[in-house]
């Protein structure tokens, strides 16, 4: 008994010893815990979750870009998961999620026990809201320390959010793989689908992933590792009684399709990048970092059409014309929008500086700027039809007319200035219409002359140029490209023209949204009228005039298949050639050339690059409608001959061809015939530059540009009598004093319908009778009849008595009116109305 007794006292003690030894542990260890330096929970709730902002093309569904190139992320709500992938993801890595306390203390047994055989720290059994904390306010590092930590602050963390909450930044924050963070992000770069629309064999794979991101990653090559978990996580979803067995059975046999893989991460880069560039100026980096959604102009079919032309021409164009590089535009004239930017021929590209965005670069524009001078000119009253000499001019002050410098010891290379036409071809007098069509030099440097340099950079600046500041940098060398532009801003220039005169600012965004889905911006147009739409006409009349364009410009505009208005252009040192060219509803320019600026061959043209912008052309408007350019007003004859184009002598009159006098207000146009006093002369001769058509200038010699322009265009007319020995000048020119007595409202006749009577009821199929009765100084010589305005018939046999059949006509209603118009001998003519009914029988 005293052994049992002894034993049971040293039984007693041990228990004792040892449940002080457990109490000095666990009071130790909390002291210990007690001491930790703990991060505050305060931090997790106002920390900001870096998020990435994302460019859309204009129909918000392409991703050109992810501007956070480090953390690729898109915060969502719960609601706007699928229940399935939140289903998936709590099967796998904490089922007990609902109901533990923010740790599952068997688990950490198990991992500690599990540790401790292992003889290092390998095992897991973190729950959701250990995951949460541990990626958001710890480090990664394995220490016992910061293991304690996560379990206290996780306990910590489910007393201050809910379950929900927990498992939405879960979601929102976990990893799968390189810079892809959350749910959403992951279900769109995988699946291209919003994490609301997601299958439930896709929700299988996105929870399978987290794990081990590298390691299962979709697009690795442990595909079958990566499918056998999925399988593992619907396995434990129907364990769980989350799936049905059929639903199980359906999702373990579904073929999931991953997305293709974009190692690039980005589409049309130049776009991207100058988007990216305005989103930071106009909201800083802070904000673009928070996570945008940015909705562009981009029409991305549009531009995948771009960039395929650009790829086929840019290799003969760098094998054939030294033309390394190569840039395109297309913008909507309705609305400003950037619809396709090609920055380069290749963004990536180092050799030729590819990521340098050419669109945005200051280049000469050669005679693509000559639009805009001839608009300006005819602002000012000049027509296109205005004669103007392409002949060998001087136009330098400092040197006489013959090219020689005034002060004998200067260069003439640096003091003179005689422009070259591009075929060495001089024709003499040119109507504007041609001048611009073909492109001619001379003609454009005297238009620029006439309509003024600032008056035309004004012009220019008033529908987009704004790289052109001093006038007097310049001179008469701007209408051939002298100054420098930019290849969006020369598109949406253009795109003036097309659109009758009004400009819409070029712009590359339409909407914006921070990471909440408020609208920070959405954009409207503002269109405002840069020209009159009588310039715009006649400017888009003349570039798609096919009558007067370039023979090598026909098959590319008539490849387009509708009606286009083109200009082509090249720089004098051959460093940049470009096409611009529209329809209403589409404005293209595409320009080829060297970044680094040195010169192509020297024998290139404006049209080297026309091939391209043809072939992107054709492609891009079959998607629009067809749309015809409203025809500009028509031109009258009764201004002075130089605007009209007569070139022969700037001196006429307005001759009735019956009377042989004056024509006056009442002559008819078919009786009026100009006549001309052959007087060749400079346009500065006949009419003062600053007011066209206005009096002519008593001293037009005092003119700057008078002498040389006078003996260019008399030094040709010499060549021209030669061949033309019959044209003779008139030195006296005397203007006849009578006027036209034939044409006056007391001799010009009256008509009366006689019959039928107005208002008669008569039988269509019938022959109905005209009768009609005429006073005037002239007889009767030819009625035109109408019925509801459709010409019927001309009378001349007998014009006060003729017949016809109304149902013949064709246009008959319930009431109609007939209409004669009856002229006398000498073309003077009456009107007569009278309305009538057809009967049903």
């Amino acid at each position: 008994m005293s052994r049992r007794h002894s034993n049971i006292k040293v039984i007693k003690g041990f228990i004792l010893l040892s449940m002080s030894g457990v109490f000095l542990v666990v009071g130790g260890s909390a002291l210990w815990v007690a001491t930790l330096k703990m991060p505050d929970l305060n931090a997790f709730e106002n920390r900001k979750v870096s998020q990435s902002t994302k460019i859309f093309d204009r129909t918000g569904s392409v991703l050109l870009y992810d501007l956070n190139t480090d953390v690729k992320r898109t915060i969502v709500s719960l609601a706007s998961t699928s229940p399935l992938v939140q289903k998936a993801t709590i099967a796998i890595e904490d089922a007990e999620f609902y109901t533990h306390m923010g740790i599952r203390p068997t688990a950490i047994i198990r991992a500690v026990l599990a540790d401790i055989l292992a003889g290092d720290k390998t095992q897991g059994g973190s729950t959701i809201t250990q995951q949460v904390v541990k990626n958001s306010l710890l480090t990664k590092d394995k220490t016992v320390t910061r293991k304690i930590k996560e379990w206290v602050l996780a306990i910590k963390l489910e007393k201050i959010m809910t379950k929900n909450q927990i498992l939405e930044t879960y979601l929102n924050e976990v990893p799968y793989g390189g810079t892809i963070y959350g749910i959403e992000e992951a279900s769109q770069a995988f699946f291209g689908k919003p994490a609301t629309s997601l299958t439930l064999a896709e929700a299988a794979y996105l929870a399978a992933v987290p794990q081990a991101p590298t390691y299962y990653s979709p697009y690795g090559t442990h595909r079958d590792a990566l499918d056998a978990r999925k399988n593992l996580v619907l396995s434990r979803m129907k364990s769980l009684n989350m799936i049905t067995k059929e639903e199980y059975q359906v999702a373990s046999e579904e073929k999931v399709q991953f997305l293709s893989k974009n190692n690039a991460g980005i589409k049309a880069p130049h776009f991207v990048m100058m988007v990216r560039d305005y989103l930071s100026q106009k909201y800083g980096d802070e904000a673009v970092n928070e996570g945008l959604k940015v909705i562009t102009t981009l029409d991305f079919e549009m531009q995948k059409k771009a960039e395929a032309v650009v790829d086929k021409f840019a290799p003969s164009l760098a094998t054939n014309f030294n033309a390394s590089n190569t840039a395109i535009v297309a913008i909507d004239p309705k609305t400003g929008d950037i619809l396709t930017l090609v920055g380069s021929r290749d963004y990536f590209s180092q050799d030729i500086d590819g990521n340098y965005n050419i669109a945005l670069a200051l280049r000469q524009p050669g005679s693509t700027f000559k639009p805009f001078v001839y608009a300006t000119a005819f602002k000012q009253g000049y027509t296109p039809n205005t004669v103007l000499f392409d002949v060998p001019t001087q136009f330098s002050t400092q040197c006489a007319p013959d090219g020689k410098p005034n002060n004998p010891t200067a260069d003439p290379k640096k003091v003179c200035y005689s422009p070259q036409e591009f075929d060495d071809l001089y024709p003499g007098p040119m109507i504007m219409r041609f001048a611009l069509a073909q492109s001619r030099n001379i003609p454009a440097v005297k238009t620029l002359y006439l309509s003024g340099v600032a008056e035309s950079m004004q012009t220019a600046e008033d529908l987009g140029i704004t790289t052109l500041t001093d006038p007097n940098r310049y001179g008469l060398t701007l209408v051939l490209g002298g100054g420098e532009v930019r290849l969006l801003d020369l598109v949406s220039a253009y795109g003036v023209f097309a659109n009758d005169g009004v400009r819409n600012t070029h712009r590359s965004v339409l909407e914006v949204y921070d990471n909440e889905g408020n609208v920070l911006e959405k954009v409207s147009t503002n269109p405002k009228e840069a020209i009159e739409p009588e310039i715009a006409r006649q400017i888009s009349d003349i570039l798609s005039d096919t009558s007067v364009r370039m023979n090598s410009l026909k098959p590319i505009a008539e490849g387009v298949g509708r009606p286009v208005a083109i200009k082509t252009g090249t720089t004098n040192d051959y460093r940049d050639v470009w096409t611009v060219g529209y329809t209403p509803n589409l404005v293209v320019g595409a320009w080829a050339g060297n970044s680094d600026n040195t010169p192509m061959e020297h024998n290139v043209a404006g049209l080297i690059i026309s091939p391209l912008w043809g072939a992107f052309m054709s492609q891009a408007v079959k998607e629009l409608p067809k749309e015809n350019f409203k025809p500009p007003p028509p031109e009258t004859n009764e201004s002075k001959p130089s605007l009209h184009g007569i070139w022969e002598g700037g001196v006429s009159y307005w001759k009735d061809s019956v009377s042989g006098k004056l024509a006056t207000e009442y002559t008819p146009p078919e009786a009026k015939k100009e006549v001309v006093f052959n007087s060749v002369h400079t346009i500065l001769h006949w009419l003062d530059k600053k007011n066209p058509t206005g009096p002519a200038p008593l001293r037009p010699q005092d003119d700057s540009q008078y002498a040389n322009w006078e003996f260019a265009v008399r030094k040709w007319f010499v060549e021209y009598q030669k061949l033309n020995p019959s044209f003779i000048e008139q030195t006296k020119i005397e203007i006849p004093k009578e006027k036209d007595d034939v044409h006056t409202p007391e001799k010009s006749p009256k008509v009366t319908i006689v019959s039928p009577p107005d208002n008669s009821l008569i039988n269509p199929q019938g022959q109905l009778t005209v009768q009609l009765t005429s006073t005037g100084g002239f007889p009767a010589q030819k009625t035109e009849v109408y019925v509801n305005g459709k010409y019927v018939m001309t009378a001349t046999s007998n014009p006060l008595n003729f017949s016809f059949i109304p149902a013949d006509v064709g246009n008959l209603t319930s009431n109609n009116t007939l209409s004669v118009i009856l002229y006398d001998s000498v073309l003077n003519k009456a009107q007569a109305v009278a309305n009538f009914t057809v009967s049903t029988q």
